[in-house]
């Protein structure tokens, strides 16, 4: 998701909650601690050079259980950190403090703002000898015709 997308999202919004992707809600007493522009710039395996952006949300939990992060306050950090750190419409992305720093994507279903698994990837499969997966098939799926219908048409 879009940080454009966020800020109309937020616009909208009375409170601000975020699901995991267990379904468990982030503790309502939450703050975001951090909003942030991250470049990583890196070769991948089959030698090309990359650059990648993103805006960083950093979610924390702390023992204040008497504070709600408002949708307008969060409002006002994004705006800020737009102006201060340069920050284009980029992809969000956000950490989280599970066993460890876990980092998300982020989309939303009308009510929570859903934090959505990543996964590791090579970008360079063609250059490193990754043979592309093959499509599993079912065998039921490779006939036209049923095996055993009602019909009679039976193998």
């Amino acid at each position: 998701m879009k940080l454009s997308e966020v800020k109309s999202i937020l616009g909208k919004l009375e409170t601000i909650a975020f699901q995991l992707p267990n379904g468990e809600l982030v503790p309502n007493h939450f703050h975001v601690t951090e909003v942030g522009k991250v470049t990583k710039h890196f070769i991948d395996c089959g030698g090309t050079v990359r650059n990648e952006e993103v805006v960083n949300f950093q979610l924390w939990n702390a023992n204040d259980y008497d504070h709600r992060l408002h949708p307008e306050k969060l409002l006002n950090i994004i705006e800020l950190s737009e102006k201060t750190l340069e920050i284009g419409d980029l992809e969000v992305e956000v950490e989280y403090q599970g066993v460890t720093i876990q980092k998300f994507g982020i989309d939303f279903d009308g009510k929570n703002f859903l934090l959505t698994t990543k996964q590791t990837d090579c970008l360079a499969k063609d250059k490193c000898g990754i043979p592309e997966e093959k499509p599993k098939l079912n065998l039921a799926d490779l006939s036209s015709e049923p095996c055993c219908s009602s019909d009679g048409n039976c193998c």
